[in-house]
C-alpha cells in the first residue's frame, strides 16, 4: 500500500495538532513557581490536570474573590482542578505582604487551602515565564488587575482566559472547568 505525499504531510500535521495525552506535560508543564518558604510547585507535576492561575493580592478590593476560587477548589479539586494562587505585587503593590506572611492571610481571612505561590512578578520585563508564555498564547487577554484568571487544560495548553471582574463562580468560569475535568 502506498502512501501519496499530500496524505503522508496531512497525518503528520493531525499528529502534531494533537492535545497532549493525560498525563503528560504540555506546554505549561515546562513552568514551576517558587514556593513560599522555598521548593516549587512544578506545573508538570500537575499534568493530566486542569489547573486554574490566578494572580493575587491579599489588600485589594478583589480579595473576596479568594472565597469564590476556594469554592471551585472544594467543588471540583477531588475531581482533578488545582486552583492556584500566584501573589503579585505589580498592581498599585497591594501585596503588602511577603513569604509564607501570604499563604497565612489568605487561610485566615478568606478560608483558602488551594496552593499560594511566593511573591511573583506577573507583567512586564520581569514576569514570571508562565506569565509571559500565557501572553503569547492569549494576546490580549493578560493581566489588567489582580485576579485575573488563566486555565490550563489537561493537556498542558491554555484553555481560557477571565479578567479581574469575571467572579470565579460565573457561568463561563464553571462551564470551562466542568468543560475540561470531562475529558478523560
Amino acid at each position: 500500500m502506498t502512501i501519496r505525499r499530500r496524505e503522508c504531510l496531512a497525518l503528520l500535521a493531525l499528529f502534531a495538532a494533537a492535545p497532549a495525552r493525560a498525563g503528560e506535560a504540555g506546554p505549561a508543564g515546562a513552568f514551576a513557581f517558587d514556593k513560599p518558604g522555598g521548593g516549587s510547585l512544578a506545573l508538570a507535576d500537575l499534568a493530566g490536570k486542569p489547573i486554574l492561575v490566578v494572580n493575587t493580592a491579599t489588600a485589594c478590593g478583589f480579595a473576596p474573590q479568594f472565597a469564590g476560587l476556594q469554592g471551585l477548589w472544594t467543588r471540583f479539586g477531588e475531581r482533578g482542578l488545582t486552583v492556584i494562587a500566584v501573589p503579585s505585587p505589580d498592581f498599585g503593590n497591594q501585596e503588602p505582604l511577603d513569604g509564607t506572611a501570604i499563604a497565612e492571610a489568605a487561610r485566615k481571612n478568606h478560608g483558602v487551602t488551594f496552593p499560594v505561590t511566593d511573591k511573583t512578578h506577573v507583567r512586564g520585563a520581569g514576569a514570571h515565564p508562565f506569565y509571559r508564555w500565557a501572553a503569547e498564547q492569549k494576546p490580549g487577554q493578560t493581566p489588567q488587575w489582580n485576579f485575573h484568571k488563566y486555565l490550563v487544560g489537561r493537556d498542558g495548553t491554555l484553555r481560557a482566559a477571565f479578567a479581574t471582574p469575571v467572579d470565579p463562580s460565573d457561568p463561563r468560569i464553571v462551564s470551562a472547568i466542568v468543560a475540561e475535568l470531562g475529558q478523560a
